[in-house]
């Protein structure tokens, strides 16, 4: 709630941010279809996507791609971790969607914030190892490259769900 009101929404406007969210994502829960389901299949997807386009755009060398690639893989088991909890999220949000108090609006946005802030100390975290085991380049590459990745996904989930 804090976040809200120190750019001015009060509770009302909360809801109604909350309301216009909804109908990115309920008519596809309404029709009864499985998120859980969807995430997987969307991400077993975008995952063979994303190591092609790393592989292609990270341009690493021997040297490079033999530190690089394990790096990424613990740095997507993580990511993955994240993503479970957002999906919690999205079925919290849902399920309190027709009778959301107040306090409920508040816990659910306390919650998306804390995902938020969890993914970009996640990346911190991974742009300080790979420049101290690759090099800071390509942990500069690596990151610009995942930004744009990942908002590819968050706007896939949305105009999917």
């Amino acid at each position: 709630m804090r976040a809200f009101t120190s750019i001015g929404l009060g509770r009302s406007e909360m809801k109604k941010v909350f309301g216009i969210l909804a109908v990115l994502f309920l008519p596809s829960v309404a029709q009864g279809q499985d998120v859980d389901s969807y995430i997987e299949l969307l991400r077993a997807d975008v995952g063979a996507q994303k190591v092609a386009i790393l592989g292609q755009a990270m341009t690493l060398s021997e040297d490079e791609a033999s530190v690089f690639w394990p790096i990424q893989r613990e740095y997507e088991v993580e990511l993955a971790k994240l993503y479970d909890e957002r999906v919690a999220l999205i079925k919290a949000y849902t399920e309190a969607y027709e009778s959301m108090s107040d306090e409920k609006a508040e816990e659910l946005t306390e919650w998306l914030l804390r995902l938020e802030r969890q993914r970009t100390d996640l990346k911190e975290r991974y742009f300080e190892r790979f420049a101290e085991d690759v090099s800071p380049t390509v942990a500069a590459r690596f990151l610009q490259i995942e930004n744009q990745i990942n908002m590819l996904i968050d706007l896939q989930i949305s105009a999917s769900l």
